[in-house]
């Protein structure tokens, strides 16, 4: 799907920013930044993406911070027929 479809959907824009210790380094925290299309209040996508951060990622995870933004509600949307165009 596309984005505009997936924002039409219900789908809006989740932005997490993760902290993790440094495998080699634990007292060391570092961040990583991770951005997609996701469904609120459940947000799948990025439980999903925690869960394959803590089975294959040897960095442990501090902590997560995220927001969430829908762009389009279906509401929102409307078809336009025609235009006017003035001088």
């Amino acid at each position: 799907m596309s984005e505009t479809e997936l924002m039409l959907r219900g789908y809006g824009l989740t932005t997490a920013e993760i902290f993790y210790r440094m495998p080699d380094f634990r007292n060391v925290l570092n961040t990583f930044i991770w951005q997609d299309y996701d469904l609120a209040p459940d947000h799948p996508k990025l439980f999903q993406f925690i869960e394959f951060w803590q089975e294959k990622i040897e960095g442990p995870l501090h902590s997560v911070r995220f927001v969430h933004r829908r762009e389009i509600a279906p509401g929102e949307w409307r078809n336009v027929t025609g235009e006017f165009t003035l001088h």
